[in-house]
């Protein structure tokens, strides 16, 4: 729910649109000028909302008085038709409830009604139809009165959700449980129990020439860059479609490379997570509807990083890290690496292990390249449907179906088992990025490279890698290289990378974000053990 504050920030932007549109129709603003009455603009409303439109609840009522007659407009579904009936309709009809309402009279309805009679937490003064309309189409309650043009906006919303859940897509061992939702306060409200602090700001944009979704932009004042906010406000802003329906809208607008394969803007649906990413002295972008939010900048590394390292021990988090950097370059090379070498560089092979896989290709009519082809399509179709069936068939139909696939090729002498090994192995390896977006990058990469493995060998390889290298280290995001902080980054970014150090050695923010607080906590000595003395008198008192 909103303020009265954030819902006249709300107006903002419907005023700049309500110009252009009367710049580029007149007659538009002739016909709201010439708009008085409270039944011409009960008319001017059903013309607007559509007069078959069955979710438009209009209702007109007078005062105790009859001196002053309302009309109610609300979106039926939207809006809190108790909040409604017990705080705004019979307030201003019942002078029973309200010492006031027989005083009303068109002059001072406005300000008895605000101030005396109706009641509600988030009430806000609107001077334009169209603005309320905008309001009203969100969930809030339009209080029009006859006689005065300006409309009293009621904040009523009250609409189903989601309730909070643990996230889906990255599920961890341990940690907090909650995740986003697809409502914008609830996620603000997450973000906010995170970072208890007066510094956090929220921003608010309104992006879809229809839908008018809410995009808000999170950052810590005191942290983030200036640079960096500026930005991220330009590219927001400068966004003119019809219509945003989720996260991903946002992100393919304002990354700095739309056309390459790596994404270039991190999302995510842990709550934690996005206020991690705050600390730093990121941005992050929350919008309507949806329940991934992105975060600006990021580097390739961040992909590869989860946030259940950083609740486990230094260790267990370095050697997960580690884990899935080598795991990268299976799911990548392996496939590519083993058609080459079993195509033109079978010397590289031990004799015993290259006289095993010559037994088991033999009588396969396809070449290397036609197996691996054939089992990374098949395994990208049972995933890909995977993915669609319901989750209790899914998962089964997913492994039954490579299984059975599998084993069937092999009967009938289609594949070699090390080529079901191969593609097995590296299907797997894919699903420990933690990243679903950077993994797509990495399934759709591998088939060039495969290509590129069965025309020159372990040269073509390598000339793959080089032309993947040299797109990484063209990429930026938002003024930060992607290859960062390999490039252009400090020694102790660069071992952050790799090594998840003790939360006494991260003393300072990432370098290359430029923040303005660089400094994340002073230097803390660990604590030293108790003197021998004091270690027996505990261990007495504990046995008294």
């Amino acid at each position: 729910m909103k303020n009265a504050f954030s819902i006249l920030k709300k107006l903002l932007p419907k005023t700049k649109t309500k110009k252009q549109e009367q710049e580029k129709h007149p007659q538009t603003k002739e016909k709201q000028s010439n708009i008085s009455s409270l039944s011409q603009r009960v008319d001017y409303i059903k013309e607007k909302l559509g007069y078959d439109t069955n979710d438009v609840v209009i209702r007109q009522f007078s005062s105790s008085n009859n001196k002053v007659h309302f009309a109610v407009l609300y979106i039926d579904g939207m809006a809190d038709k108790q909040t409604i009936n017990d705080n705004i309709i019979r307030p201003a009809q019942s002078d029973i409830i309200s010492n006031f309402a027989h005083k009303l009279t068109p002059q001072n309805a406005l300000s008895l009604l605000q101030e005396h009679i109706t009641s509600g937490s988030e009430i806000a003064v609107v001077p334009d139809i169209d603005q309320a309309i905008s309001l009203v189409l969100g969930g809030d309650t339009a209080l029009l009165i006859g006689g005065e043009n300006k409309i009293l906006v009621y904040g009523t919303r009250s609409f189903a959700q989601r309730a909070v859940q643990e996230p889906e897509t990255e599920a961890a061992v341990r940690g907090p449980r909650e995740g986003f939702t697809e409502t914008l306060r609830t996620n603000t409200s997450m973000l906010r129990r995170r970072i208890s602090h007066p510094d956090l700001r929220l921003e608010s944009f309104f992006v879809g020439r229809y839908t008018q979704t809410e995009v808000v932009i999170a950052y810590i004042h005191s942290i983030a860059n200036e640079h960096l906010l500026q930005e991220v406000r330009r590219r927001i802003a400068s966004i003119d479609t019809d219509s945003i329906l989720d996260s991903s809208y946002i992100e393919e607008f304002i990354e700095d490379n739309p056309y390459s394969f790596f994404p270039q803007i991190e999302h995510t649906e842990r709550a934690d997570k996005a206020a991690a990413a705050a600390l730093d002295g990121r941005v992050v972008i929350i919008v309507n509807n949806t329940p991934f939010v992105l975060i600006v900048p990021t580097n390739f590394f961040q992909f590869l990083q989860a946030a259940e390292d950083y609740y486990e021990r230094p260790y267990i988090g370095t050697f997960l890290r580690l884990l899935r950097l080598f795991l990268l370059n299976i799911a990548l090379m392996l496939p590519a690496v083993y058609v080459a070498v079993t195509t033109f560089h079978q010397e590289m092979l031990p004799t015993a292990l290259l006289l095993s896989v010559a037994a088991a290709r033999e009588g396969i009519p396809l070449p290397a390249v036609g197996e691996a082809l054939i089992m990374e399509t098949t395994f990208e179709i049972l995933r890909e449907a995977g993915t669609k069936l319901p989750k209790t068939v899914g998962q089964a139909i997913s492994i039954v179906g490579g299984l059975v696939i599998g084993d069937a090729a092999i009967r009938a002498g289609i594949v070699s088992p090390a080529m079901v090994i191969v593609v097995a192995t590296t299907a797997i390896s894919t699903f420990a990025i933690p990243a679903f977006n950077a993994s797509i990058a990495l399934r759709l990469l591998r088939f060039p490279l495969i290509i590129l493995g069965a025309i020159m060998g372990l040269y073509g390889v390598l000339w793959g890698l080089v032309f993947i290298l040299i797109h990484l280290c063209s990429l930026q995001s938002f003024g930060v290289p992607y290859l960062s902080p390999l490039v252009h980054g400090s020694a102790g970014d660069m071992a952050e990378s790799f090594v998840r150090p003790h939360w006494r050695f991260m003393l300072r923010r990432p370098s290359l974000l430029a923040v303005k607080n660089k400094q994340r906590q002073p230097g803390i000595s660990p604590p030293e053990a108790a003197p021998a003395a004091e270690r027996e008198l505990t261990h007495e008192n504990t046995e008294e």
